[in-house]
């Protein structure tokens, strides 16, 4: 049956989604939600079905699309397209197998996976494989062919010889190690191409701190340009579709507020197989605020991901560290920028905590590729730092991506005191983070905090604890409101 085509002027977000009235709906005998084939000259498309009530909305004889399917099938309003039924995704069945708890091979992983990319499913049924997959859980067997089906439904970048990376799992504001560990590593004269994400929950991602230095959209043939004459760079993976099922996933996860092991699992390690990483370092965070919340949880993750590691043929290192408070003194993208550069500069202010977590680490990365032996990699790391090397490589880095005309701090501030007088004994991960956010982090890159107290640091009733930064007055008010209730700090 032909329909004359009417543009919604509404994008989905990636769902492919068409809108028929009810009466056409009903003489076709579809519903909600089913599937139906859209079909304009040689093109056709899956689309999942909505159904309208109102003439207004959609009239009868004419198919309601979303832009993401006007832009798939090259058409626009008024063009006839010819609409038949077509049967659910095969992978909303293995989804409801997994509902009751069956163990899924790869072939099935695959089909989810490869409908989830490609925005078959809906976003219930994408809700219940996250689901299924945090209640049941998913076993090792599970983890490796998720892996596997999320690098094989995307894009993979192919490096050569020994390649190295690394990845934090996450939850501590102003972690911004990665920035400080690839020139060093790469000064080294090791492969090591970082493909990073935004933030979803936090002040900024490791994409959004690099994008107040150089671009980080960029093709495929650029990035590889960039390691081919750096060594490495440092990009938002999003933009190369490196296994785009698990951003797609996590988008589910995080209004839930649930993080299913085995999806972190293979999301971690599907973003760096799909970059031919052979040697990967992993660090841990270990606090009550973050995903591995005491040593127990933090030594089953480790065990995981090495054994999952040496399934894929790759050399994984795993690292438990302290994340039960802020590292580095800028929380929100800028502030964040500048202690990164402050500690290539090798300058006497720079935080001290950031420092030498990233010297750590990439003397365990240097470790792990026998460039030193084991116990040696911290000195080897201090010394690329304190020569002057690493900063050389990273603005090596920054001018081959492209440098980016630095962001102003947010010209509104806020000075959090001291209630009282005493010692700061915790620092609270969520709140400062939740303030830097309302403060208009990351996607305003001037926003944030700056933390002149730390965690054992000594503070007067009175005395300044950290300065809140916002580039508007409305977002710096509601960061004062929220301050209110709390502070993040506990002093005694």
């Amino acid at each position: 049956m032909k329909f004359r085509v009417k543009d919604m002027d509404i994008a989905s977000g990636g769902v492919l989604v068409a809108i028929l009235n009810e009466k056409d709906a009903k003489k076709l005998d579809l519903h909600s939600a089913d599937r139906i084939l859209v079909k304009h000259n040689s093109k056709s498309i899956t689309c999942i079905l909505d159904i309208s009530e109102s003439k207004r909305a959609v009239p009868e004889g004419s198919i309601g699309l979303f832009e993401e399917v006007l832009g798939r099938l090259s058409i626009k309003r008024g063009d006839l397209v010819e609409v038949k039924f077509t049967g659910k995704p095969e992978s909303v069945k293995h989804i409801r197998d997994k509902l009751f708890g069956k163990e899924l091979n790869y072939t099935e992983l695959y089909h989810i996976t490869d409908d989830i990319t490609h925005d078959r499913l809906t976003d219930i049924e994408k809700t219940y494989f996250v689901a299924a997959s945090f209640t049941h859980g998913l076993s090792v067997k599970e983890v490796i062919s998720l892996t596997k089906a999320m690098v094989q439904t995307g894009k993979t970048l192919k490096f050569s010889g020994i390649t190295l990376d690394k990845h934090c799992i996450g939850g501590v504001p102003g972690n911004r190690t990665t920035m400080i560990v690839v020139p060093i590593v790469a000064a080294a004269g090791y492969t090591i191409p970082k493909t990073s994400s935004r933030a979803i929950t936090s002040p900024a991602g490791t994409a959004d701190t690099m994008e107040c230095l150089a671009k980080v959209e960029m093709p495929e043939a650029k990035i590889k340009q960039v390691v081919r004459k750096t060594g490495a760079c440092i990009v938002h993976g999003g933009s190369i579709n490196l296994a785009p099922a698990d951003d797609k996933i996590i988008e589910v996860e995080h209004p839930l507020s649930i993080d299913a092991e085995g999806q972190l699992l293979a999301s971690v390690m599907a973003k760096k197989h799909s970059v031919s990483a052979n040697h990967v370092l992993i660090d841990i965070p270990m606090g009550k605020s973050v995903k591995a919340r005491n040593i127990r949880e933090a030594n089953h993750l480790k065990k995981m991901f090495g054994l999952i590691g040496k399934k894929l043929g790759m050399n994984v290192l795993v690292v438990i560290t302290d994340g039960s408070h802020p590292i580095g003194n800028g929380i929100g993208p800028l502030l964040e920028a500048e202690d990164v550069m402050a500690v290539l500069r090798n300058d006497p202010l720079a935080p001290l905590d950031l420092k030498e977590k990233s010297l750590m680490l990439a003397g365990k990365l240097l470790e792990l590729v026998c460039e030193c032996k084991k116990g040696e990699g911290l000195k080897k790391a201090r010394e690329i730092l304190e020569s002057g090397k690493a900063l050389q490589k990273m603005n090596e880095i920054i001018n081959a991506q492209g440098k980016q005309k630095k962001p102003e701090l947010g010209k509104h501030h806020y000075p959090m005191h001291s209630g009282k007088s005493g010692v700061v004994v915790e620092i609270d991960n969520d709140v400062i983070a939740k303030v830097a956010r309302i403060a208009g982090a990351p996607s305003d890159k001037g926003a944030g905090l700056y933390l002149t107290k730390k965690v054992d640091d000594a503070v007067r009733k009175g005395e300044l604890l950290y300065t809140v930064y916002a580039e508007s007055e409305f977002k710096l008010n509601l960061a004062k409101e929220f301050l209110v209730q709390n502070n993040g700090y506990r002093v005694k």
